[in-house]
């Protein structure tokens, strides 16, 4: 039996053991996280985009890294070209407005007098309306502090998301580089889930978190992408002022659950108002709906192949990873909470049930 000195000394090992450890898990980290976001995203397109490879892989002699290769090829050239157009479009739309602004081309309609007579903020929103139809300059000089930090602002958010365009493409040839060792990383994450959770349930943990990867990744961050890029090309072709930001917006509101028509009508709506109703604008017409209505096509075919994971898990995580991480956390976010919400109830639910009473006593 040890004695109390012996058992001191063993605790004193222990703590030491614990401290060094949690130093180097700390150091590891802080060496790690630049590119955290980079890997996280990798690792997404690689687990996504991996049943896609291993066909590929078939017409490739076999090949891990000539299909993975193909694949990555394949990737950047069907994205740098919409990505180009919608990069060109946003910097197309800023030009204009501010050339619009220092012409004076750019006029503010008159208020109508029943402005006036709106409760409380009325007699303030009139004036102010009026003096931008008036002298537009002089209104915004009011503003001028406001504006500039605005404008600082939204550069800032150009050149994160800038940045992220960067990672992205970078994300697409790291995951290239893990498909074409995937069987390896396959055993290898099967091993970590054993390690965590036991050899009865490794695989098992192992197999949840890829599904969920992929059901996220494919059933809402792909059906969102796909959507962008259908209508994005469609508002570029017909010339529509600020079809980048609006091809962006279709993103959000994508990746968001709620439906892109939000934009399209009123687009189809100011198309039909200012250039009339033509062959053209007809045509424009239901190529936005039905790129607008596409996910209900493509949901069932992608988001179907995966688990169930509830519509708000997937708002929060792509809300709170935007806060997070920007752009970057927009997609990465709804897929981690997803594997992090379907792990948790898959705890929940593994446990095991109360002993039954096979002879009750009565009462």
């Amino acid at each position: 039996m040890a004695t109390p000195q012996q058992q001191t000394q063993g605790m004193l090992d222990v703590l030491i053991r614990a401290g060094l450890i949690a130093v180097l898990a700390v150091f590891c980290y802080r060496v790690f996280r630049p590119f955290l976001d980079l890997m996280l995203w990798s690792l997404i397109l690689a687990v996504t985009l991996y049943p896609l490879h291993r066909r590929l892989k078939a017409y490739m002699g076999g090949s891990d890294a000539r299909a993975a290769t193909l694949l990555v090829l394949i990737a950047l050239v069907l994205l740098l070209v919409p990505i180009f157009m919608f990069a060109e479009s946003l910097a197309e739309s800023a030009r204009n407005s501010i050339a619009a602004v220092r012409s004076g081309a750019w006029r503010v309609p008159p208020p109508v007098e029943s402005v006036a007579s709106w409760p409380v903020i009325g007699n303030a929103v009139y004036g102010f309306w009026e003096q931008a139809a008036t002298n537009l300059t002089g209104a915004l000089q009011k503003f001028a502090p406001d504006l500039k930090e605005m404008s600082l602002n939204l550069l800032a958010k150009l050149a994160s998301m800038g940045a992220s365009m960067l990672i992205f493409f970078g994300a697409i040839i790291v995951a290239g580089i893990i498909m074409a060792y995937g069987e390896a990383g396959s055993r290898n994450a099967v091993l970590i889930a054993t390690r965590l959770a036991g050899p009865d349930r490794g695989a098992g943990l192992a197999a949840l978190c890829t599904a969920t990867i992929r059901a996220v990744a494919q059933g809402v961050v792909g059906i969102a992408f796909i959507q962008m890029l259908l209508i994005g090309i469609g508002f570029i072709a017909m010339g529509i002022p600020g079809a980048g930001l609006l091809a962006l917006a279709v993103l959000l509101l994508g990746i968001m659950q709620l439906p892109v028509t939000l934009i399209t009508l009123p687009v189809i709506g100011v198309v039909f108002a200012t250039r009339g109703v033509t062959s053209a604008t007809i045509t424009f017409a239901i190529y936005s709906l039905i790129a607008g209505l596409s996910d209900n096509v493509l949901k069932p075919l992608l988001l179907g192949r995966g688990v169930d994971v509830p519509m708000p898990v997937v708002l929060i995580g792509a809300l709170g990873g935007m806060v997070v991480s920007g752009i970057i956390g927009l997609f990465i976010g709804p897929v981690l909470l997803a594997v992090g919400y379907n792990l948790f109830w898959q705890w929940v639910d593994d446990q095991p049930l109360p002993p039954v009473d096979d002879h009750p006593h009565d009462a």
